[in-house]
């Protein structure tokens, strides 16, 4: 996996166990010959390289199923070969709810979130390190890495955020590659956010920019902790985008 390409699980920072699904994501192969002499050779590698991967990252306290019907706001053709995963974090305990076992990610200390929380940097850490199996396979799959998007709510903000935060410092940064650091990101947040507080939001895309990196910032007027269709539109438009100037760049 390029360094590009981690960081962006990294950043994601919010995610964990997504190998649980790795058997059930397995792709489906055709039977033995039968794409080769259906499908010319130039047209399946263009096909390939059409292809593209979303993994979506739910907040604290959710699940993967739950969160699936987002994907029918992606009716865009760029997006009829794109593979979804919606995993579910595994359940824990969480501080902030007095040791209450849910669906988290990794533990958080204290809600509502402001920019001083307290951090779990080694939750983080070994969250992220589950999530590279999943995403390993998709590109060993054959799906370009630059057509990978993880995108996640809340706790589960990835590349694009959406009422997220950053639960890492300046020592993570630090160990960012150059390349890396060209990974674009998508950060959302709602002003009326009571849980996440904006000022905690807001303070993410500040600090990947001091470190190089190329952030969007979009706030909501009125918008509490959810997430709305307009940033659903706002993001199939960014993957759009992006998938169109990876497009260019191999034609």
């Amino acid at each position: 996996m390029s360094s590009r390409l981690r960081f962006l699980f990294s950043l994601a920072a919010a995610i964990a166990a997504a190998s649980l699904l790795a058997a059930a994501l397995r792709r489906r192969a055709p039977p033995s010959g039968l794409a080769a002499r259906l499908v010319p050779a130039p047209m399946a590698a263009a096909a390939a390289r059409n292809r593209s991967f979303v993994l979506w990252l739910h907040g604290l306290g959710d699940s993967g199923p739950a969160n699936e019907p987002i994907r029918n706001f992606f009716s865009a053709p760029e997006f009829r070969l794109t593979k979804w995963a919606f995993p579910s974090a595994p359940n824990s305990p969480v501080s902030c709810n007095h040791g209450a076992v849910m669906p988290s990610w990794f533990d958080i200390h204290e809600l509502p979130m402001s920019s001083g929380s307290p951090q779990d940097d080694s939750g983080v850490l070994k969250a992220v390190e589950n999530v590279h199996a999943m995403i390993d396979k998709e590109v060993a799959d054959g799906i370009p890495p630059e057509n990978i998007f993880v995108c996640g709510f809340s706790q589960g903000g990835g590349g694009a955020v959406f009422s997220g935060w950053l639960p890492f410092g300046s020592s993570v940064t630090e160990r960012i590659s150059p390349e890396a650091r060209k990974t674009p990101i998508l950060w959302s947040h709602g002003i009326a956010d009571n849980v996440v507080l904006f000022e905690a939001g807001q303070a993410g895309p500040p600090f990947l920019q001091n470190a190089g990196f190329s952030c969007e910032f979009k706030a909501y007027p009125g918008l509490g902790h959810s997430i709305s269709k307009e940033e659903l539109y706002s993001l199939e438009s960014w993957i759009k985008n992006h998938l169109k100037a990876s497009q260019e760049k191999e034609n």
